[in-house]
């Protein structure tokens, strides 16, 4: 592999003896990993249910090895949100981010979704996760990924982190940084990657870093813990840029460091920091910014109700704009003047004298949450179908209604059932391909 000379003289300095074998790293068969969707289902039983036989990452006892041979995005169990495909080294700094139920977490730089799924499930749809990415293209991308995963208690924005520690100062409990880098432990994955390198390298990325660190640090309740990470093995971005942060942050102090370096292990590489804010935590907060709804709501309690569903919802916090419809976590800040890509679990349309339920409501369901289901085996070609936004038969003597789709026991999505006839109500931007 073809490596900027100037990269190869800074790994030599940093690894000395190790510098050969680092080289070798490079011949190494690529890595692939999954991580268990704990929301759903858990680690051994997810390997009971699929029938695989997979080795264990030895940081994250949540993530798998699997044969980059084999499509795992080509499964139902993939598409009913049981496990999140990720780099093993990537796994490492959600992980690493000691959340509890009921924190306020801020995921910084969260596109596509990665840690930001890892820290809803941790959370258990508790407490509040803010998940931002400048890029409001990339911001979709993790907006797909968190309503896919069924993590309802969120709140999506596409904002300078300078703008959040102005709005938001001292707010999280637990704040991750998995900041812009020069990418170097991207480099086998994405050969590519070595031209953006030399283009714009660590001198490039570090004073971003630097900015957005000082940025999270501000955004910390005192006693609050943050995680900040990169996938680069620049000395310059990631010591020098915690060196930074604790020299213009006094009040911050290092509790963990963690390298991942690819002749060590089996991954691409990753360096984690775990950070302390200096002080005593406050009380949890008790703010439900929850703006007053003016539009008829009728639509959408008959529709719970006739799914036997109407106890899963606080009428207060129930949200109607502009025809959608949200369902608002117990703790909402106030949003106004930010660039939203989501507020709480999206529920669906309101239409004239009818609701109309998002794939994000199917998803954050249980099968016994519904009174109407149509589940599915694994091997049952309906599945596949419907993932393909096909219409399909239903079971002899189903009676017309709205009925939450199941593989194996998960949800999928909602379909509508007409004379043993369902109509597909797959969102069309998750079809299977």
């Amino acid at each position: 592999m073809d490596l900027p000379q100037k990269f190869l003289d800074e790994i030599r300095l940093l690894l000395g003896d190790e510098y050969d074998d680092f080289l070798k790293s490079y011949d190494k068969p690529m890595n692939y990993g999954l991580r268990v969707n704990t929301l759903k289902i858990s680690p051994e039983n997810y390997l009971k249910l699929s029938g695989e036989n997979l080795r264990p990452v030895p940081w994250n006892e949540l993530g798998f090895y699997y044969d980059g041979s084999r499509r795992f995005t080509k499964n139902p169990l993939y598409h009913a949100g049981l496990y999140y495909i990720q780099e093993p080294s990537a796994m490492c700094p959600a992980h690493m981010l000691p959340v509890e139920e009921g924190d306020i977490v801020l995921d910084m730089c969260a596109a596509p979704g990665g840690k930001s799924t890892a820290l809803g499930a941790k959370l258990k749809n508790t407490g509040l996760l803010v998940s931002n990415d400048v890029s409001v293209s990339r911001a979709k991308a993790l907006l797909k990924n968190i309503e896919f995963f069924g993590i309802k208690n969120s709140l999506i924005l596409s904002e300078d982190p300078s703008k959040l520690a102005g709005v938001f100062p001292e707010y999280f409990d637990k704040v991750l940084i998995d900041a812009p880098c020069s990418g170097e432990g991207m480099f086998r994955k994405k050969p590519s990657m070595t031209a953006a390198w030399e283009r714009s390298g660590p001198d490039y990325f570090g004073p971003i870093q630097r900015r957005i660190l000082l940025n999270g640090a501000d955004l910390l309740k005192p006693g609050g813990m943050m995680v900040y990470s990169t996938c680069t093995f620049s000395e310059y971005e990631d010591e020098g840029s915690v060196e930074y942060l604790l020299k213009h942050r006094p009040e911050m102090s290092v509790v963990k460091v963690k390298r991942l370096w690819p002749h060590k292990v089996d991954g691409e590489g990753h360096f984690c920091v775990l950070l302390k804010k200096a002080g005593e935590k406050p009380a949890p907060s008790q703010e439900c910014y929850c703006p007053q709804s003016r539009e008829d709501l009728t639509p959408f309690h008959d529709f719970v109700r006739a799914g036997n569903a109407e106890d899963l919802f606080d009428p207060s916090r129930l949200v109607a704009q502009k025809g959608s419809l949200y369902y608002f976590p117990k703790i909402m800040p106030e949003f106004t003047g930010l660039r939203v890509i989501r507020n709480g679990w999206y529920l669906g349309e309101l239409k004239k004298n009818r609701f109309e339920p998002s794939g994000a409501f199917a998803r954050a369901l249980t099968k016994d949450q519904w009174s109407h289901v149509l589940d599915l085996s694994l091997e049952d070609p309906r599945v596949i179908k419907y993932l393909k936004c096909e219409t399909i038969e239903g079971e002899e003597g189903q009676e017309n209604g709205w009925y939450l789709v199941c593989a194996a026991g998960y949800p999928l999505g909602f379909g509508k059932m007409n004379r043993g006839t369902l109509k597909n109500k797959y969102p069309v931007g998750w079809r299977w391909e």
